[in-house]
């Protein structure tokens, strides 16, 4: 056998290694949620009633959601639980892959990337909160008090699982914002002094995306952009105080350093 080819099996010899950790880590995380799946799924219509409780709550007395498709009054839980297993099964997906990309950081990496990661799956965690406890009553009540009178209000249970779904996911990823913006000012890919000067712009972005990624109504895509702009500015706000700390000359740490300063 040649040299070139024991060099190329030294070469494939990690990349396999790897490839077999990635593999181990995928596994690892899809049995967790399987197995919170399997937890949740004999609750699985009081998951459902429980997020559409904003909706039923504000309905008209005598009125209910319907299911207008023959499989839904099953396949509309059983999304929404396994939608609800991948939700509570995201900080362990992120600890395996944060597991798989650890070893190739530098510490100083390390360091910053723990609490960013935290930091996301909370912001996350915060916008479908916030999407359930604020919006959502503030949204539906709009619904269902602006219809003719004559109309009566009977949603389909498929229809809105999609429509919470979507809601859920535009305002966690709407959350990440602060994230995104620190990274950027951190990576050097911005300053400051740019985003703050680009206010109008992102203002008006962010109501651009309400509108793409809301109903089309006033009230749901103010309630998106407002928030997303409001969490802009903390970036922003974060990313001036890392400025200032590393800007920030060391204080000498021996009593010889202190005299010859």
């Amino acid at each position: 056998m040649s040299d070139s080819d024991d060099k190329q099996e030294l070469g494939q010899a990690p990349l396999i290694e790897h490839l077999i950790e990635l593999r181990s880590r995928l596994l690892r995380a899809v049995v967790a949620v399987f197995v919170i799946f399997l937890g949740l799924y004999p609750f699985a219509n009081e998951i459902y009633t429980f997020v559409a409780q904003p909706l039923m709550g504000l309905l008209p007395e005598g009125a209910q959601m319907i299911a207008t498709e023959v499989a839904s009054p099953f396949l509309a839980p059983f999304k929404l639980t396994l939608v609800v297993a991948v939700f509570i099964a995201i900080p362990f997906v992120l600890h395996q892959a944060w597991a798989f990309v650890a070893p190739g950081l530098y510490d100083n990496e390390k360091t910053l990337a723990l609490p960013l990661l935290a930091s996301s799956v909370g912001l996350f965690y915060a916008g479908a909160a916030f999407a359930y406890y604020v919006v959502f009553p503030l949204l539906f009540k709009f619904f269902t008090q602006t219809g003719p009178e004559d109309v009566a209000v009977m949603t389909d249970i498929n229809q809105y699982l999609n429509f919470v779904l979507k809601m859920f996911f535009a305002f966690g990823v709407a959350f990440e914002i602060p994230i995104a913006t620190f990274l950027l000012i951190l990576s050097g890919a911005t300053t400051v002094e740019s985003l703050t000067k680009k206010r109008p712009y992102i203002i008006l972005g962010c109501f651009v995306i309400g509108m793409l990624l809301t109903p089309p109504d006033v009230i749901s895509q103010s309630l998106l952009a407002i928030p997303m702009y409001l969490l802009y500015e903390v970036g922003i706000l974060f990313g001036r105080l890392v400025r200032r700390r590393r800007s920030r000359p060391e204080e000498p740490t021996s009593l010889n350093e202190r005299d010859d300063a």
